[in-house]
């Protein structure tokens, strides 16, 4: 069965380079990584469609749908329920990559299920979907320093070097995707969530 692996993130250059949309920059690294170009589908999305890392003997890894959307955070939950309709993907081959603010800055943790943690994009897919039992790769932006508000720390631009470690932290990522698709996913939660 073919995993859908959909980062999310703002629409538009305003956001490109945030933490709130460093699911869309892991999605393009990957598409990049593994040869996919990301085309615009009708369900309101950008899609690629590229072989996955290599199998055991050299084979190529398996189909993967690669995705970023073209709306707001905070309606991501329709464009995502349309894509599993479109392409029959149940939700226990769903992997929503997104930003956690409850996680140390360049952490990265997996899970299926649970809270959203007061994530919209998180809620609005459940809802979407009627179900929260779909896997997440959590990517840890670490919380604002001071009083800055986290909508404003979230939305800001990333430069320089704080930029240059997330660049590291979406790489990490892109492998932890390229695990999960050519082995399974729990072998991949232990072997992330061992290493640290």
């Amino acid at each position: 069965m073919t995993w859908l692996v959909v980062g999310l993130g703002n629409p538009g250059q305003k956001y490109e380079r945030t933490r709130h949309s460093v699911g869309h920059m892991v999605i393009n690294a990957a598409a990049e990584k593994f040869g996919g170009t990301l085309k615009k589908h009708r369900a309101g999305a950008f899609l690629a469609e590229p072989r996955v890392g290599t199998m055991p003997g050299g084979a190529p890894g398996p189909k993967t749908m690669l995705a970023t959307l073209t709306c707001f955070m905070n309606v991501s939950g329709g464009p995502v329920a349309q894509l599993c309709k479109y392409y029959d993907v149940p939700a226990d081959k769903l992997l929503v990559v997104h930003d956690d603010l409850d996680l140390p800055d360049g952490q990265l943790r997996l899970k299926v299920g649970g809270g959203e943690g007061g994530h919209n994009g998180l809620r609005s897919i459940s809802k979407s979907l009627g179900t929260k039992h779909y896997a997440r790769l959590r990517v840890g932006i670490g919380r604002p320093q001071g009083r800055q508000d986290p909508a404003d720390y979230v939305l800001a631009p990333v430069a320089g070097k704080a930029l240059t470690e997330l660049e590291v932290t979406v790489a990490r990522a892109v492998d932890v995707i390229e695990d999960i698709v050519t082995t399974d996913f729990l072998g991949a939660q232990m072997r992330l969530h061992s290493n640290g």
